[in-house]
């Protein structure tokens, strides 16, 4: 019969060692992944909650009422964020951008104006088209003065006001008029295309030509007439991060925003077109 060796107690010291060091080693592994999954949760949380501070939009004023859901969507999925706007001209918006005055965001209602701070070196990356925009005759309710072209607007007993053509819809309309052969000499030139709208919702004029979106914004304070020319004065609009910015990760996320399809949906739903 074979005997089977008994272990002796230095034998059992050794096993007893070894399975400790096992332990040991064991616990230490469990020790780093444990502290590795919260590492990776850590930085995952901070990855989320790094927005923060405030970033400076500089937008057409035909972006106000889209431009300000938006914002506010922004600040609703970044807590800590606050989005502030400087709607107007993009031309003087543009002059001010390359005088110094601090924005992170410029989004522009033409190329033209997007030049501009391009030119002075003073955007982040090539600007990218977002939407466009098509113009609209603006009348009184229930047009009272039966307008129905752009000919109509030069009726001597209108007062019709326009863009000044230094502003991207003041250029477009002139565009239109000219692709007509018509010439307008209207009651004044307004610096953005808000003043011209409210120039008609005041009864200050019977008539403005202005974009879609703002004829949509106003309800029925104005009433709508599409004319054909407007086709051919389609505007292009392009954003871009400001090379100033003071806040970088927050503008790339708010020009995300506007680029993505819940972005676009609120922009289209506002009357702009797609890119």
């Amino acid at each position: 019969m074979t005997r089977t060796a008994r272990p002796t107690g230095r034998t059992l010291q050794v096993a007893g060692a070894g399975a400790a060091a096992l332990l040991a080693l064991s616990g230490c592994s469990s020790s780093d992944d444990s502290s590795s999954a919260a590492s990776g949760s850590s930085a995952s949380a901070s990855s989320s909650d790094e927005l923060s501070g405030t970033v400076t939009v500089f937008a057409a004023a035909s972006l106000k009422e889209s431009f300000t859901t938006l914002g506010e969507q922004f600040e609703k999925a970044h807590p800590g964020t606050k989005v502030t706007f400087n709607f107007g001209g993009s031309d003087s918006l543009a002059a001010g951008i390359t005088g110094g005055a601090p924005a992170d965001v410029f989004a522009s209602a033409s190329p033209k104006t997007m030049k501009i701070v391009t030119d002075a070196g003073g955007a982040s990356g090539t600007p990218a088209t977002f939407v466009r925009n098509q113009l609209e005759i603006a009348t009184l309710p229930g047009n009272p003065d039966k307008v129905s072209s752009l000919k109509d607007l030069t009726d001597p007993g209108l007062k019709v006001v326009l863009c000044d053509k230094e502003v991207p819809c003041g250029a477009a309309a002139q565009k239109a008029l000219d692709a007509s052969g018509i010439e307008l000499t209207p009651v004044s030139y307004e610096q953005d295309v808000k003043s011209a709208l409210t120039k008609v919702e005041l009864k200050e004029a019977d008539a403005a030509v202005v974009y879609k979106t703002d004829v949509y914004a106003a309800g029925d304070k104005v009433e709508g007439v599409e004319f054909p020319e407007s086709a051919d004065a389609v505007n292009d609009y392009p954003i871009v991060q400001l090379k100033e910015t003071g806040n970088a990760p927050a503008a790339k996320a708010f020009i995300a925003l506007v680029q993505s399809p819940e972005g676009q949906k609120v922009l289209t739903g506002a009357g702009f077109l797609k890119p």
